[in-house]
């Protein structure tokens, strides 16, 4: 049996760890490096590192923080921001990545991640989906029309309009191996995983899923790895202190969830 991951997340901008509410109000919250290295010592599985300016400024993400990151790591990483070609991708491995995760440009060309998947391996091809609840104009309920759960992009300030859940089955026919499913709605809120969008995408698709957006306690991960999710991501409750990778792990367990120890 694969047992769950837990996944911190690294969000970066210009060489430093940054963390937000929906993707705003960025402070900071360390150096990646001494984050990494404490992450992979205290028992984490993998870790995501994301550059979040790196797609709205234009640019690709930043290879040097990439191989500072996994210069201290043991454990997998998976890379994303910016990656808008299959040469973009092929610059993350050689830094150091051993997964890619790509949002806006699959948006924009699904066949980027045919590409990806075809040259480097569906292994290495991961979708970061972003997805929001359909926002109400003047209070009004959104049109029935308006898909239920709906893709955002460019670190949340476009609303594409387009069904998540077509999206992802979409997405993972194209050559997506994994799916970095972010809840826009919930993301830095600490106010719990959107169980009811991890469900739908669990049942929609069969690659793995990776849940984040708005962890705060274990009891938030073990309902999101009840609702299908085959991975956990969290940053803010690591990152502010309040508990560590190890303890998380114990929680766990007490909680009847099988995890890697």
């Amino acid at each position: 049996m694969v047992l769950p991951r837990l996944i911190p997340c690294l969000d970066c901008r210009d060489g430093r760890v940054v963390k937000g509410v929906r993707f705003q109000g960025l402070r900071d919250a360390g150096d990646p490096r001494e984050r990494a290295a404490r992450y992979d010592a205290d028992g984490a599985d993998e870790l995501v590192l994301l550059d979040v300016s790196a797609t709205p400024e234009g640019r690709e993400a930043a290879l040097d923080t990439v191989r500072r990151v996994r210069e201290v790591l043991t454990i997998p990483l998976t890379v994303g921001g910016g990656v808008r070609t299959i040469a973009d991708a092929e610059r993350l491995l050689a830094a150091g990545a051993d997964r890619v995760a790509v949002n806006t440009a699959a948006v924009q060309r699904p066949e980027l991640l045919t590409q990806i998947s075809t040259r480097l391996g569906t292994q290495c091809t991961v979708l970061a989906l972003d997805a929001a609840r359909p926002a109400a104009q003047g209070g009004a309920t959104p049109e029935p029309e308006v898909p239920e759960f709906e893709v955002v992009v460019q670190s949340g300030r476009v609303r594409t309009g387009r069904s998540a859940l077509e999206w992802a089955t979409a997405a993972t026919a194209a050559g997506a191996g994994e799916i970095l499913l972010t809840s826009w709605d919930r993301d830095g809120t600490r106010t719990g995983y959107d169980l009811e969008l991890i469900r739908a995408i669990c049942e929609a698709c069969t690659v793995p899923v990776i849940a984040s957006g708005g962890a705060a306690t274990a009891r938030d991960l073990t309902a999101a790895i009840r609702a299908g999710a085959s991975a956990v991501l969290v940053a803010s409750m690591l990152h502010d202190g309040d508990t560590t990778v190890n303890a998380i792990k114990s929680e766990l367990a007490d909680t009847g969830v099988e995890i890697r120890r």
